[in-house]
């Protein structure tokens, strides 16, 4: 993880700082995806930055992965616990962009 000099706010930061995290968190707030679905909904993102940003969101604990015994596999995603408590933080931060910025969220959350 990068430094965060102590600071509770920059560890937050950090973990959610990647081009796609953000928006792979939001879509997982919604439920379980399997890493296709993700692809599809990230258009321009490659598989290899959506493997490794999955990695890194599955290795801070905020992202479980589970994968069947089917053959082949079935990978899905989903949010831990520690994932579900960034959701009221990113809602808080979509209604903060909204405001200040005028950017209409283009996905809303089941509140």
């Amino acid at each position: 993880m990068k430094e965060h000099h102590g600071c509770p706010v920059q560890a937050t930061i950090n973990l959610m700082s990647g081009k796609w995290k953000v928006q792979i968190l939001w879509h997982l707030s919604f439920g379980a995806r399997r890493f296709a679905e993700l692809k599809k909904l990230l258009p321009g993102v490659t598989e290899k930055v959506l493997t490794d940003q999955l990695r890194q969101l599955e290795r801070d604990k905020v992202l479980t992965r589970t994968a069947t015994r089917d053959v082949p596999p079935k990978v899905s995603y989903a949010l831990s616990n520690a994932g579900q408590g960034l959701v009221p933080l990113m809602e808080d931060l979509c209604g903060w962009g909204s405001k200040h910025f005028g950017i209409e969220p283009t996905l809303r959350h089941a509140s």
